[in-house]
């Protein structure tokens, strides 16, 4: 068994995903690249490797249970354990999303992705972070989710356009994100959300204002959490993000 940190980003072949792994690397960690196209996972563990991380490439669809058992059969073969599991892979299912107009399909496929893909991936791993003396679970989720700025009067500046599939993708990762923490209650395990901000990347057209690297620092912030760190959390770069 490995006594590096041992660490699995999924959607890291590119975007944030891809910093935090940069990021995790950068501290010394083991970091497991998690991506369903096998020639942009390949590039992104090469260039990870160029930049001194030591990085490898774990196939995985989020969506399939098959693809996710055998992603934690890899990192059990490859280390024997698992500290840090960070939800990054996402869709948005595409614009725009009007709730008058959206087809039912397309909140379908983003929530199968967005929040069931979340939860089985974190149960397929589940067994190897029980392994880990401190586990550390991020979720990916963003600003759109929260149902305070939803509602607020700023809603088009603080969580963009209507977006029937996406925006309540999020709202349920955090819900569920609170169902774990519940469940993880009194053990070693911490679980929170995290908000990477607008940042730009192929998800938005690029129109985002934050770099993938700053839009990373928050996940980094969590994944390091010590141990009597918080559980069953929102936070951004700021702080707490409400509910």
């Amino acid at each position: 068994m490995s006594e590096r940190t041992i660490a699995l980003v999924t959607g890291a072949n590119k975007g944030i995903g891809y910093e935090i792994a940069a990021g995790l690397g950068a501290l010394g960690w083991r970091v497991g690249v998690g991506a369903r196209d096998d020639r942009r996972r390949q590039a992104a563990v090469e260039k990870l490797r160029e930049a001194g991380v030591d990085a490898f490439g774990v196939p995985l669809d989020v969506t399939d249970d098959a693809s996710a058992a055998a992603a934690a059969q890899l990192i059990e073969d490859q280390a024997g354990r698992l500290d840090v599991l960070v939800n990054n892979a996402a869709i948005t299912g595409g614009m725009p999303q009007e709730p008058t107009r959206v087809d039912p399909a397309t909140i379908r496929t983003v929530v199968e992705t967005n929040v069931i893909g979340v939860i089985r991936v974190t149960n397929a791993m589940l067994p190897l972070l029980r392994l880990s003396a401190s586990p550390r679970i991020v979720n990916m989720s963003s600003s759109v989710g929260s149902l305070t700025r939803q509602s607020g009067p700023g809603a088009e500046q603080t969580t963009g356009p209507v977006a029937v599939a996406y925006a309540p993708s999020k709202t349920f990762l955090n819900a569920v994100t609170l169902q774990y923490a519940r469940e993880f209650r009194g053990t070693d395990i911490l679980i929170n959300a995290a908000c990477p901000g607008y940042v730009a990347t192929d998800l938005n057209g690029f129109r985002g204002v934050r770099t993938p690297e700053q839009g990373a620092a928050i996940a980094i912030k969590l994944a390091t959490l010590p141990d009597n760190g918080p559980t069953g959390q929102f936070f951004e770069d700021a702080g707490p993000v409400p509910w």
